[in-house]
């Protein structure tokens, strides 16, 4: 079965896509949690771009419009993720071209993302796909 590829706009959809998203923030507490989250994060733009089997979410990419002094104006992916019966089917990137698709129609030149250093297969993955390194990232908690 092919999956279609849809925005989750509702907060019923955006519930939905809680399995998903769990598999890769799995300090979310429940879809509750995921839907307030998402509605604060869209008064910047985020959206969630999920990969839909019937109506259960498969894969999602979470993404949103942002400007920095170093880049100029880009797209970030916060989120990218997809089960793990789905994996090495192609829908990851499928999901990134969408969202670099929409990206380059609202004139954003470039496709930005973060991965955590231990994570090889997924920057494995993020190589073939076309990406390179651009930065590290340094980051500590302000308690």
């Amino acid at each position: 079965m092919t999956e279609t590829l849809r925005h989750a706009d509702t907060d019923a959809e955006v519930a939905a896509c809680f399995p998903v998203m769990r598999l890769l923030r799995p300090h979310l507490s429940g879809p509750e949690e995921l839907c307030v989250r998402v509605r604060r994060q869209a008064q910047a733009g985020y959206r969630i771009l999920a990969a839909w089997r019937g109506e259960a979410a498969v894969g999602l990419a979470g993404y949103r419009p942002q400007e920095n002094l170093v880049r100029g104006p880009f797209c970030y992916v916060d989120d990218l993720v997809v089960r793990d019966d789905t994996r090495r089917s192609g829908l990851g990137a499928r999901l990134l071209k969408a969202v670099g698709s929409e990206a380059r129609a609202r004139g954003l030149p470039y496709l930005v993302l973060d991965t955590a250093l231990d994570n090889a297969l997924g920057q494995r993955f993020y190589f073939r796909f076309g990406m390179l390194p651009a930065a590290l990232r340094f980051a500590m908690r302000l308690d």
